[in-house]
C-alpha cells in the first residue's frame, strides 16, 4: 500500500511540475506577442500541453473566466494546482 500512495504521489508531483511548465508558457506567450517559438521548442511544449489539457479544459467548462475590466483571467490552471497540492498532502498524510 506505501508503494502505491508513493507511486501516486510522484505521478501527481510530475503532473504539477508540467503544469507550472505550461504556467510559464502560457504566460511567456501572453506577454510578449511577437514571441514566435522555434521548432524544437514546439516540439517540447506540444506533449507538455497534450498531458495537461484534459483537466485544464474540464475545469474551464466549470469555471468560468473571472472578468477584471477588459481583461478576462482563466483560474481554473490555478484551481487545478491547488487540488494537486492538495491531493499531494493528502496522499502524504496517508503514508
Amino acid at each position: 500500500m506505501v508503494n502505491l500512495i508513493g507511486a501516486l504521489i510522484l505521478l501527481v508531483r510530475l503532473f504539477t511540475l508540467l503544469l507550472i511548465v505550461r504556467i510559464i508558457v502560457e504566460m511567456v506567450q501572453s506577454f510578449s506577442q511577437n514571441w514566435r517559438p522555434q521548432r524544437w521548442f514546439i516540439m517540447l511544449a506540444e506533449p507538455i500541453f497534450a498531458i495537461t489539457d484534459p483537466p485544464v479544459k474540464g475545469l474551464r467548462k466549470l469555471i468560468p473566466p473571472l472578468n477584471m475590466g477588459g481583461v478576462a483571467l482563466d483560474v481554473s490552471v490555478l484551481v487545478l494546482f491547488f487540488g494537486l497540492q492538495i491531493l499531494t498532502m493528502i496522499l502524504y498524510s496517508l503514508l
